[in-house]
């Protein structure tokens, strides 16, 4: 039987514990009122029976306040066996949560990690190299230092047509 079964089977007794008790009050307070109405309805009439009834509220009364210290420190011990079952259960997280990011980190040290990030950084560049190659035109000189000069012609005809079709479409 491990720790946990042990402490929760403990915890659970002490709850049936608490429930006898709990019972056995209330049934002392019923005994307790129904002395209280001997005691009244016999009032000076008959002493002797008041007394006794009076006499047995007052020990029923004593028994009912030891019951009340008892159910304290049962609760007390209750409350005591779960927060610690609490604690174990929170312990047992935590190391299984540091075992597991223990493997997570067992392979990996600053220099591999290091030495990665330069390949990725490597990689990126040789990608970003054939982007470029493959996205400059071909047929065209690299370097064109100047407009053509009837280039603003061209333009200025290209727009021409783009309005006259615009004008079509729109008749």
């Amino acid at each position: 039987m491990n720790a946990d079964s042990s402490s929760q089977d403990a915890i659970q007794k002490l709850r049936d514990t608490e429930e006898i008790l709990k019972k056995r009050q209330d049934f002392l307070e019923q005994k307790i009122s129904k002395e209280l109405l001997i005691a009244k309805q016999n009032g000076i009439r008959n002493k002797r029976v008041t007394l006794q009834a009076l006499k047995r509220k007052k020990r029923y009364q004593q028994h009912l306040a030891r019951i009340d210290g008892i159910l304290c420190n049962i609760e007390n011990q209750r409350e005591a066996l779960e927060n610690a079952s609490t604690t174990r259960e929170v312990l047992d997280t935590m190391s299984t949560a540091a075992a597991t990011l223990k493997m997570a980190h067992q392979n990996m040290d600053t220099d591999s990690i290091d030495k990665l990030m330069t390949e990725i950084t490597e990689q990126q560049e040789i990608g970003q190299e054939i982007l470029d190659a493959i996205s400059t035109p071909t047929g065209f000189a690299d370097d064109i230092d100047e407009v053509p000069p009837n280039f603003h012609i061209f333009q200025h005809i290209t727009i021409s047509f783009s309005k006259v079709c615009l004008l079509i479409s729109l008749l």
